[in-house]
């Protein structure tokens, strides 16, 4: 009598693979278009009611006001995430499910890491491997901010010529207070945000969400 041979179990599709941060992704682009499709209109009416010409829209692509709005939020976004990112190790909140637990012993025993062999060369390598994320994080918030702070200022220099009045140079629009009210505006929701989802998720539970503790747990038990 011969013996079945098992089928093969289906690998998952690649959207089931990557459903997440496809459709995230896919969010985020929804999003821009939409901002590049109103900020371009708004543009547009602001310069004819200075009496200036309007612009196409690929003008307007590669305009300071467009590049500023961009990495305005970006900026925040990734300084957001970043700070997040170094806070959770070594900070605490009881009862959050953002949080590691209060004693280090409630850890799952460490098992055999699986890490890339950068994990088993030398020191420095390793060490920067280990904080690769919030290093990534912190470099994508100076490229932002770099990107915000040159698209102001050429945004700056449009509204300055349109109003007849003289331009700025980088510097002292750097030091200028509309710049660093650009950012602090954003910074203090991001910041905002944050402990919105930490002291929530203390009180709040969402069913099968990793971002939740289960929903029979105690307010008091920190961690998921």
């Amino acid at each position: 009598m011969s013996r079945r041979i098992p089928e093969r179990t289906r690998a998952p599709s690649f959207f089931r693979r990557n459903g997440l941060s496809i459709a995230v992704l896919l969010m985020m682009l929804a999003a821009w278009s939409a901002q590049c499709i109103t900020g371009f209109a708004a543009h547009n009416d602001e310069l004819i009611e200075h009496g200036s010409p309007s612009i196409g829209l690929a003008a307007y692509l590669i305009s300071g006001d467009f590049w500023s709005a961009t990495f305005e939020n970006w900026e925040s976004e990734f300084l957001q995430m970043g700070v997040y990112v170094l806070l959770t190790v070594w900070l605490r909140q009881k009862g959050s499910a953002e949080s590691l637990p209060m004693d280090e012993s409630e850890d799952d025993a460490p098992s055999m890491p699986q890490h890339p062999s950068a994990n088993a060369r030398h020191s420095v390598v390793r060490w920067l491997y280990g904080h690769s994320l919030s290093i990534a994080f912190l470099l994508l918030f100076l490229a932002s901010f770099t990107g915000h702070l040159f698209g102001s200022w050429r945004k700056s220099i449009g509204d300055a010529l349109m109003h007849h009045q003289s331009p700025e140079t980088l510097g002292q629009y750097f030091a200028s207070p509309s710049f660093w009210f650009e950012s602090f505006q954003n910074w203090q929701s991001e910041f905002l945000a944050v402990l919105s989802l930490v002291v929530l998720s203390i009180f709040l539970r969402q069913k099968d969400s990793p971002q939740s503790k289960k929903v029979d747990e105690p307010n008091s038990k920190t961690g998921t």
